[in-house]
């Protein structure tokens, strides 16, 4: 068989926020931290805020792959966990990339504007996940590249975020993961306990559209969207957990980030098997951490009674509590979560209480 790696010729680095975009966002009072925004100014307040209020945040710590060419839609069939079918204009999915053990690289939103398909994740992980897919292209017809400066990424959420949303646009999405293209614009719903959303679109549109909603919405850093992405147990793979977990253990099939019936992928085998034959002793649970230190993902987890020998489990994704503390996200043994008694790094370490999902594990 010939092998031919069809991709563009630009270079596989991370790439940076539009200098236009920049600028606008730190009129608006944005506070740039390792090249996203941090914050408005007074994250405390943002914290509080986005449990009642009208939020608007800046989605550039969102990396973008785009995926293009006639074998586009076969070739992601192969590699992701998702039925790549169901992907539309009008429908998006989460999904992972796995290793053939099984194990997640990354995880994603996968979307489609015009003709090409989007991978949205995390920046960092952005170059070496792309370089890894683009191995595997051999001889379909099928471009991949870096475009997280093609598209302006920002979020919206809060109880009048619909209303007001609707008010500006042509068509708003209803149900979760459906996607409309209005004004120019890509627009996501996302899972959570009040209505967001995931906008997408051209500098213009974007910013004529920010500064509508600014009239009624305050504005959040990059953590605070996590925080809400915590709170609805959607969780984001990092480098410190790329290939730590089978998809099931961050709850993947019970947000409808996997499907069984799709065929073969990358790691299908593993998976299959793990749904199928396998019993899964660790899964993810929403807790919450009793620390003002720094929580990271990859942080481990302790349990003094633990009979696991890959210890107690590990966080996945941490940010503030407005009340005080840590918010995470942390796969964990499950008789070790059903016992209580956790703690952060050690038996000195920060105590942990397990707290309710907005979604039942039941399957």
């Amino acid at each position: 068989m010939i092998y031919r790696i069809f991709i563009c010729d630009k270079n596989l680095t991370g790439q940076q926020m539009k200098p236009e975009w920049v600028d606008f966002l730190k009129q608006a009072g944005a506070e740039f931290e390792n090249n996203q925004v941090a914050s408005f100014g007074n994250i405390q307040r943002e914290q509080r805020m986005v449990n009642t209020g009208l939020v608007l945040f800046d989605l550039s710590h969102h990396g973008l792959i785009s995926v293009d060419g006639e074998d586009a839609a076969d070739f992601l069939q192969g590699q992701l966990t998702n039925d790549v079918r169901d992907v539309s204009q009008q429908h998006s999915q989460l999904s992972a990339y796995c290793t053939h053990k099984g194990r997640m690289l990354a995880n994603f939103r996968l979307f489609k504007r015009d003709d090409s398909f989007y991978l949205r994740l995390p920046q960092p992980l952005l170059e070496s996940i792309l370089k890894r897919i683009s191995m595997f292209i051999l001889m379909a017809k099928v471009s991949m590249k870096d475009s997280s400066d093609t598209l302006v990424k920002i979020g919206l959420s809060g109880p009048t975020s619909s209303e007001k949303l609707a008010e500006l646009v042509s068509e708003v999405p209803n149900e979760t993961d459906d996607v409309t293209q209005a004004n120019g614009l890509t627009i996501i719903k996302c899972a959570g306990e009040l209505p967001r959303y995931e906008i997408y679109g051209e500098l213009e549109p974007v910013k004529t559209l920010w500064g509508k909603l600014d009239v009624n919405a305050g504005s959040a850093g990059a953590g605070v969207w996590e925080s809400l992405d915590i709170l609805a147990g959607i969780p984001t793979i990092y480098q410190q957990t790329s290939e730590a977990f089978v998809p099931q253990m961050t709850n993947m099939q019970v947000i409808n980030g996997v499907n069984f019936q799709k065929g073969c992928y990358t790691g299908q085998e593993v998976v299959a098997r793990m749904q199928y034959l396998g019993k899964l002793k660790r899964r993810m649970f929403r807790i919450h951490v009793n620390s003002n230190e720094l929580v990271t993902p990859g942080d481990k987890l302790f349990s003094k009674d633990s009979k696991s020998g890959q210890g107690t489990g590990q966080i996945v994704n941490a940010q503030i509590d407005s009340n005080g503390g840590y918010s995470a996200l942390a796969v964990i043994d499950i008789a070790d979560a059903e016992a209580g008694m956790l703690q952060l790094h050690d038996e000195n370490g920060p105590a942990i209480s397990v707290q309710s999902l907005p979604y039942s594990m039941e399957e």
